[in-house]
């Protein structure tokens, strides 16, 4: 394989999840009200390690039907 076809199948790739820094850029929201929504239950978190990550689809959810926070 190429170097270009594999740097083009990396970005085509689904993202599973979001480090916290990377869900504050997708959504516009602070690490504040994001580290809110996870203590209220209203956004997931996986543990990796001492990673937390937030699953893409807990994501899509919060941002298509909206929480106050």
């Amino acid at each position: 394989m190429q170097p270009q076809a594999l740097i083009l199948e990396q970005q085509t790739s689904p993202v599973l999840a979001y480090s916290v820094n990377d869900a504050c850029r997708i959504s516009s929201l602070g690490r504040t009200s994001i580290y809110a929504l996870i203590a209220a239950g209203k956004l997931q978190i996986r543990k990796v390690g001492k990673r937390t990550l937030i699953p893409a689809e807990s994501l899509q959810r919060l941002i298509n039907e909206g929480v106050k926070i």
